[in-house]
């Protein structure tokens, strides 16, 4: 989920559960603790500045681990009651401060992108993969409660029924996302697939829009569909970003499935081998949808994206990285591809 509506919901949060004799100055501390405890999670962005792979590899863990949320809230705590001047110190927070970075690695374990829940003691990275990262319907939901409370200043029920929609709609998207399964499934029947793995992730505009996969270990699969729609949107240059990401997704009944192969279809021998590069490692420990992306003889480099990422009507492409290597037989060196030449080393 983006950091602005991890943020508003921790605002939410704190209002929903306000104590009933609050005081109006106490509230705002409430608010405001809140609204920044659930953002902190999101400052393990700091990782970047190491390098792409620090990235992947530290990218929701430990600001991310339900096994380090009592410590976190405590230090946030802390720290919030010093810039708030809290009267009763960082102990006065603590609860709102704890809830609120649990509802921020709730509100991210519901996309695909993979938590670390139990880091440090395990890498394993879940992701329902109900909700896109950016939820237009999701965040509106959560500003219509934070409105509500404003007028109604001193009742909590603008923020809990705000919450109650939020948790009717992630019911709903749940739902929708059976639906995507059972398309792919239908497909892999169709199609003499019954053991391939079948996939769905949310994409951006509309809750019914996905992606489905269908991966075995050679190829994947994949169409990206929207559930209720009967006619294609069609794009004109000039109708608008929204509309540009939102035509690709077509009726199920016409959906386009294409084929994408983990290694290629030429010189697959010499894939292998880079996509087994100890420097990628940390690629495919990430990568759950791992295809090449592209190869380049002359720069000697082999390039991988992970298809959970792949959104069509975006003009880039995220999470591209490959090897390079000067000469056959010399050692690989693993970078991040950036636009269609550039490359950064990844650590």
């Amino acid at each position: 989920m983006d950091t602005l509506t991890h943020a508003l919901s921790g605002a939410l949060l704190a209002r929903a559960t306000q104590p009933r004799d609050a005081a109006p100055r106490s509230l705002a501390r409430r608010i405001a603790a809140g609204f920044f405890a659930c953002a902190a999670p999101d400052l393990d962005i700091v990782c970047a500045f190491f390098g792409p792979a620090s990235y992947l590899e530290n990218h929701r863990a430990a600001t991310h681990s339900i096994l380090l949320l009592p410590f976190w809230a405590a230090i946030v705590a802390w720290i919030l009651a010093k810039i708030l001047r809290q009267p009763g110190g960082w102990r006065a927070l603590y609860a709102v401060c704890a809830m609120s970075i649990g509802l921020h690695i709730a509100f991210d374990l519901i996309t695909g992108y993979g938590t670390m829940l139990l880091w440090p003691l395990s890498d394993w990275r879940p992701g329902l993969g109900v909700t896109f990262v950016i939820d237009l319907w999701f965040s509106g939901i959560i500003i219509a409660g934070l409105v509500g409370s404003l007028v109604l200043r001193k009742q909590r029920i603008p923020a809990v029924a705000s919450f109650t929609v939020l948790l009717a709609y992630l019911g709903f998207q749940g739902v929708l996302k059976e639906k995507a399964l059972g398309v792919g499934e239908a497909y892999a029947r169709e199609h003499g697939l019954p053991a391939a793995g079948v996939r769905a992730f949310p994409r951006p505009a509309s809750p019914f829009n996905w992606s489905v996969f269908i991966s075995d270990d050679e190829a994947h699969r994949f169409a990206h569909i929207n559930l209720i729609r009967t006619e294609p949107r069609p794009y004109q240059p000039g109708d608008g970003f929204f509309a540009r990401i939102d035509s690709p997704y077509l009726p199920v009944a016409q959906a386009v499935w294409v084929t994408r192969k983990r290694f290629g279809e030429a010189q697959q021998d010499r894939v292998r081998e880079a996509w087994d590069a100890e420097p990628l490692a940390f690629f495919r420990w990430f990568a759950e949808l791992p295809a090449l992306e592209a190869t380049d003889a002359r720069a000697g480099c082999v390039w991988f994206t992970d298809l959970r990422f792949l959104t069509p009507g975006r003009g880039d492409r995220a999470f591209v990285f490959g090897v390079c290597r000067e000469q056959p037989g010399a050692p690989w060196r693993a970078y991040e591809r950036v636009g269609e030449s550039g490359r950064i080393a990844v650590r």
